[in-house]
Parts: structure tokens; sequence; C-alpha cells
């Protein structure tokens, strides 16, 4: 069953902060990364327990290419996307973003 999938504001939040932070560093990066962000997306739309429940139901994916995790929780219809952080920023910020 491939689940249809929610970004939640706060994650566009972050994926526009680090679109603008890489794009700022050289041009065509921040491009990059939302494409490592849509492959991921696309990942977890047909895999969706590919990854390991890190808290409780909440799952994380890694970006390829950077250090950026997506953090998920799988939901009977659908796929919600709670944040886009960098791997070394305190996860625990996410238990406010349910």
């Amino acid at each position: 069953m491939i689940r249809e999938v929610k970004i939640l504001p706060e994650a566009v939040s972050d994926i526009t902060e680090a679109y603008r932070w890489y794009e700022n560093k050289a041009k065509g990066l921040g491009l990059e990364f939302v494409r490592a962000v849509d492959a991921r997306l696309d990942f977890i739309r047909r895999n969706p327990l590919a990854s390991s429940p890190i808290h409780k139901d909440a799952r994380r994916i890694l970006l390829r290419r950077f250090p950026y995790g997506l953090y998920y929780l799988v939901e009977d219809e659908w796929i919600a996307v709670l944040a886009c952080f960098h791997a070394r920023r305190d996860p625990a910020l996410l238990r406010s973003r349910r």
C-alpha cells in the first residue's frame, strides 16, 4: 500500500531554511538538497516501515550526500513528515512537533 506523504509546516520550514543555506554556499546546491529530500520522500512513500523507530513511533531516514534526516510517523492512511533536521541537532526538539 502506497500512502500519501503529508509534510507538516514545520518540516517545510526546515527544508526551506536548509535549501537557502546550501544555495548561498553554491549556486545549484540548494536544488541538489531538495532533490535529495524528494528522493527520500519517494522512498518512504513506497517503503514506510524500512526505517526503524527511533523514539516511540517516530522514524528517521537519512538523506544521501547531506547530513540531514527526515523524521516521520506512519499513520493508517498517510505518512506525516515532522521535520528535516541536521544530524547534529538534538532530536529531542521534535517532541513538540507532534
